[in-house]
């Protein structure tokens, strides 16, 4: 499930010595699920998804948005997804 993997995108990040903080905008649909602090001062929207699942079209635009302002989302697909997510920006999970 999503949510499960959301606890571990946020476990992740504790265990590196970052933040995970569930994002909600009231009045505004699609935004990522977490914003992700990473210890060396880089911020990062993330979309969380099973290893099945797909961006709504909403969403995809909002990432659009977004990465037009330089802030672009990553997706992850499963734990697997959280790992490389981790893995990109130089850090083993």
């Amino acid at each position: 499930m999503e949510r499960d993997i959301e606890q571990y995108l946020a476990l992740c990040a504790k265990k590196i010595g970052g933040k995970s903080f569930k994002w909600t905008s009231p009045g505004v649909t699609g935004v990522p699920d977490r914003i992700v602090f990473l210890p060396d001062g880089q911020v990062v929207f993330v979309e969380v998804k099973d290893h099945t699942g797909k961006l709504t079209p909403r969403q995809a635009e909002v990432h659009k948005q977004l990465s037009r302002l330089g802030h672009p989302p990553y997706t992850v697909y499963g734990v697997d997804g959280v790992k490389r997510f981790f893995g990109r920006y130089g850090y083993e999970v």
